[in-house]
């Protein structure tokens, strides 16, 4: 079945084979990252380009960052390469205007790691690509996972408009929370996916954990809970820690956003697992988003999973082998869930979720 995709033309190839000139819509880290596969193959982007209110006069790897209105006057035909992530729809909208006009490539390139999902990692990743996709419980989830693949090997956001769906509809169709949940939150970042749950539980539930590693972040996680009027409930508890497989020291990045993550370099930051900090006590709803640590905090949660058979929901885009090694992990760890893929709005590739249900 996913055999045939790997006859699909790479971004990389593609890139490598145009006549047209390069340009680079975006700067900053996720352009850096992407100029460096481009110049192990050997392609030249010539101009940078950014949103109109962001450029200032300022120049990128040397070059006058321009206005796509000086491109366009400047080059009669040209591929434009997306460098940055964004999930506002009038954003999303404009690229998706772009690509229907120029030769557009938004490249996948891993959020942890350095391992491209190019036509040689699947080819290698065949076997196991094909037993977690036998693993999805309905044909939506296996339709995105096809499509997701498609886009990370072309590079192409037609794929990422087909895949995508509101983070309500995994709320209201899937996890269908109830007003009793004992949910676990790794990856807790500014308390943001703690008022979702609120939200979606209309404040009622019975026990809440949410862990955070990054200091800023933990601070903010707290003021959120001040707001809601739950941070001297006694059925929540906050973690200024890192999810891990057992209890830890480890070396941690902090960059911007949701992006610390466990690295070579950095401070030294305390970790635990969800094993160890909840014991035997119940979870019902366990979701994980921590910036490439999944495989680490899955083990980590190993026992609890098997104990309570919690809901999951499980980022599965920060390494490229995310998408299928999660599926076949949690199938070791405790076979009988029924496993979905939802994918929220977002170019690139990100905001992949593994969901699982308990059904035995």
């Amino acid at each position: 079945m996913l055999e045939s995709l790997l006859r699909l033309p790479t971004c990389w190839e593609q890139l490598q084979k145009t006549n047209k000139p390069v340009v680079m819509y975006g700067m900053g880290n996720g352009a850096d990252h992407i100029l460096r596969h481009l110049d192990r193959m050997g392609v030249s982007v010539c101009e940078f380009f950014a949103s109109d209110s962001f450029v200032r006069g300022h120049s990128f790897h040397g070059k006058r960052v321009k206005k796509l209105s000086e491109i366009q006057s400047q080059y009669k035909d040209f591929v434009i390469v997306t460098a940055f992530a964004v999930q506002d729809a009038p954003t999303m909208d404009a690229i998706f205007r772009l690509d229907r006009q120029y030769e557009l490539y938004a490249p996948d390139v891993p959020v942890a790691g350095d391992e491209l999902f190019d036509r040689d990692f699947l080819d290698a990743h065949l076997t196991e690509a094909q037993a977690a996709y036998d693993l999805l419980a309905d044909e939506n989830s296996r339709q995105i996972y096809r499509d997701l693949i498609a886009y990370k090997l072309t590079g192409k956001i037609a794929y990422l408009a087909s895949t995508a769906s509101p983070r309500e509809e995994a709320f209201s169709s899937l996890l269908r929370l109830g007003s009793e949940e004992s949910y676990v939150d790794l990856g807790a970042y500014n308390g943001d996916t703690l008022e979702e749950f609120f939200r979606m539980t209309g404040g009622q539930f019975a026990s809440v954990d949410a862990m955070e590693p990054d200091a800023k972040n933990f601070r903010k996680l707290c003021d959120r809970a001040q707001r809601l009027g739950i941070f001297h409930d006694n059925r929540v508890r906050l973690w200024n820690l890192a999810a891990w497989d057992d209890r830890a020291q480890l070396s941690f990045a902090v960059k911007a956003g949701r992006s610390s993550s466990v690295s070579a370099d950095g401070r030294k930051i305390p970790a635990d697992s969800v094993d160890n900090l909840m014991g035997r006590a119940p979870v019902t709803f366990l979701k994980m988003d921590v910036e490439g640590s999944e495989t680490h905090a899955l083990l980590g949660a190993a026992n609890t999973i098997r104990r309570h058979k919690p809901k999951l929901m499980i980022s599965a885009y920060h390494r490229s082998e995310d998408l299928f090694a999660l599926a076949l992990q949690l199938q070791r760890i405790q076979p009988g869930y029924r496993l979905y893929l939802r994918r929220f709005p977002y170019i690139p590739a990100w905001e992949i979720n593994l969901i699982g249900l308990w059904e035995g």
